[in-house]
């Protein structure tokens, strides 16, 4: 069996050095079609989308036919989109954590995905799209959307309702913190939680989301490719989660005592739906049902598939197994590296990207985590710090011009992995500094940790008063 997988691991290899030589098939022989963004180095327009984003007929057309007129297709596919990306969150996330902790604390891992849920809604409403979307400076929006002011039935985000953009952004609002909470399962106090990841998705997610995706954004005008959260959504989170994971220290009892997880039908379900959402999340990111659209779902598709396989042999050859936990968190971790890259390559690059991550985010989970001995306790520091920065790092690589209208490092154009590299080291930089800040305030406040018999009792009795009994 270990010679089996050693040589479908030699096959998945050769394709991914093979990948090089078949991407300028990718390409396609002609220019791409109206409804390619062609020029702009960003994928997710703010809500007045700026002149470089539109389309050559576009911009060729009369001054009237350039005013946003609402587009029923693209808003049916976006209402969906928006749908799937929530269906992450809850049940995906919760689901996919609560199978990994103990039995004792599952009702608390999934309370923290709901709770989030819940309290992000009311904080991206009062003022977190408005600090994220809304016209400001370089680093962080203004206040003129607080509790989204001037938005109506009629306002538009290019060709779709602003309140479904709103919406669908909203989305990414909450899965984001959401995923931090896996790297300090089992020992944070629910209060200081909810206090944390408040703070945390306006000083840190908002201002991030400005830098990438605003169209004042420092980051955006610099040209960073990052199709769907790259460095907004998984380096922010991962980063941010091993800050707290360090802040906090380790579970009682850390590789003193076992703590294997409880229920991995929980987890593979939540994992499943993480792949299915993940279609709103990346396709989603075209704002729009085109061609663009498809190939950021295919793309996807390919990485994943690609990811959970390379993570699979990695560990069989490895450990002599594939396990069931390994080959879905593999995919995860295919689903992370394609994101930022996800409207930017051809299916090649997607299965390079996916190779590449399966491997790195195995090793960074595994071998990284247990050389420096920091408590991850699910792995979203390895899984989604590691998973993005590789793949904000090859889209760079990878990207071809006439899918994103960026080229790549492949198509002749080395500054753009410059580009991603700055964006890359500032969002860590700037995650780890204010991450620790807020931390560090909330734990001479309040306290940031259960007390030694709460957290041997576990969570779900101690902060919630519930538990789940086996049949």
């Amino acid at each position: 069996m270990k010679i089996m997988a050693n040589g479908l691991a030699g096959t998945l290899l050769a394709f991914c050095l093979l990948s090089g030589a078949a991407l300028a098939q990718d390409a396609p022989a002609t220019p791409a079609t109206p409804d390619a963004t062609t020029e702009a180095p960003a994928a997710m327009p703010a809500p007045a989308p700026s002149p470089e984003a539109a389309a050559p007929e576009a911009a060729a057309a009369p001054a009237e036919a350039d005013t946003p007129t609402l587009d029923s297709g693209n808003t049916a596919w976006m209402l969906v989109a928006t749908a799937l990306v929530l269906l992450m969150t809850i049940p995906g996330v919760a689901l996919f954590y609560g199978g990994m902790v103990r039995q004792k604390n599952v009702l608390g891992t999934m309370m923290q995905s709901f709770a989030i849920t819940a309290l992000v809604t009311i904080v991206w409403m009062v003022a977190g799209y408005s600090l994220a979307f809304s016209e400001g400076g370089p680093f962080v929006g203004g206040l003129s959307k607080l509790f989204l002011n001037g938005i109506g039935v009629d306002s538009l985000s290019g060709t779709i309702p602003e309140t479904v953009f709103m919406t669908f952004q909203m989305t990414f609002a909450i899965i984001t913190p959401a995923l931090i909470t896996g790297a300090f399962a089992e020992r944070m106090k629910f209060s200081a939680l909810l206090w944390f990841m408040g703070l945390w998705s306006l000083l840190v997610y908002a201002p991030i989301t400005h830098w990438v995706w605003a169209s004042d954004g420092w980051l955006f005008a610099k040209g960073i490719l990052d199709y769907a959260g790259g460095t907004v959504v998984h380096i922010n989170a991962g980063v941010a989660g091993l800050v707290a994971a360090l802040v906090l220290g380790r579970r009682i009892g850390y590789k003193k005592e076992p703590m294997p997880p409880h229920n991995l039908i929980l987890t593979v379900i939540g994992a499943s739906m993480l792949w299915v959402g993940w279609f709103g999340f990346n396709a989603g990111s075209a704002l729009a049902a085109d061609g663009r659209a498809g190939m950021a779902m295919a793309v996807t598709q390919i990485a994943t598939g690609a990811a959970a396989l390379a993570w699979m042999f990695a560990e069989w050859m490895s450990h002599n197994k594939p396990s069931v936990l390994g080959i879905a968190s593999g995919a995860v971790a295919g689903l992370v590296a394609i994101t930022p890259a996800s409207g930017f390559v051809g299916p090649m690059g997607a299965l390079a990207i996916g190779l590449v991550a399966g491997v790195v985010c195995f090793w960074g989970a595994t071998s990284l985590k247990n050389a420096l001995g920091y408590d991850d306790s699910l792995d979203a520091f390895g899984v989604h710090a590691i998973g993005g920065i590789v793949g904000a790092i090859l889209t760079g690589v990878f990207a071809v011009k006439g899918i994103g209208g960026t080229a790549g490092l492949l198509e002749g154009n080395a500054g753009q992995v410059v580009t991603q590299l700055i964006g890359v080291g500032a969002t860590i930089g700037y995650t780890v500094v204010l991450t620790f800040v807020i931390l560090k305030v909330l734990d001479l406040v309040m306290g940031l940790r259960v007390a030694e018999e709460a957290e041997r009792e576990g969570l779900d009795v101690s902060q919630h008063g519930e538990r789940v009994y086996s049949s």
